[in-house]
């Protein structure tokens, strides 16, 4: 068995990802001085433990560092920026702020999704025009942070939406 748990407990396979956690981007132990969980442990067991929040939607990279990585949307406020502490975590582009470069809302009350701008002084553009104000997200509207570009596509709305319980 591959896996092996990161400092923030997440359970992962070196083989697959190597020694870096791929749900919080945090370098593990070197691999031979991995720690291993305990034989008795049931991966499944833990894995259905964890507490999924449903996606709503995604924004895919279609220009700049990091080409064809899709984000997840969940409901309510998701912070995009460079920052481990963010929602939506965008590596590798440094015009993109470590925080709250902007945020994306699903509410699933009024079913739709808005692009708000962030409190970082980066700006961020709906297709090709500044966001000042909320401004709501049509499929495929193309935005627009440091030198990337994504496409919103999304998932919940007018001909879904996630029951509760």
């Amino acid at each position: 068995m591959s896996l092996v748990r990161c400092p923030n407990g997440h359970m992962f396979s070196v083989r697959r990802h190597g020694t870096i956690c791929p749900y919080c981007n945090m370098e593990t132990k070197p691999k031979d001085k991995l720690e291993r969980p305990p034989k008795d442990f049931d991966v499944e067991m833990e894995l259905m433990e964890d507490e999924i929040e449903p996606v709503c939607g995604w924004i895919v990279c279609v220009e700049g560092a990091r080409q064809g990585k899709d984000y997840k949307i969940k409901s309510g406020k998701n912070f995009i920026g460079r920052g481990d502490d963010m929602d939506i975590q965008i590596l590798g582009d440094n015009g993109i702020a470590r925080k709250n470069h902007a945020i994306i809302v699903y509410d699933p009350k009024k079913r739709n999704t808005v692009l708000l701008p962030g409190d970082s002084s980066g700006l961020t553009y709906f297709n090709d025009e500044a966001v000042y104000v909320p401004t709501d997200l049509a499929p495929y509207s193309v935005i627009e942070m440091g030198k990337s570009k994504f496409v919103f596509l999304p998932f919940c709305g007018e001909h879904f939406e996630w029951n509760e319980g």
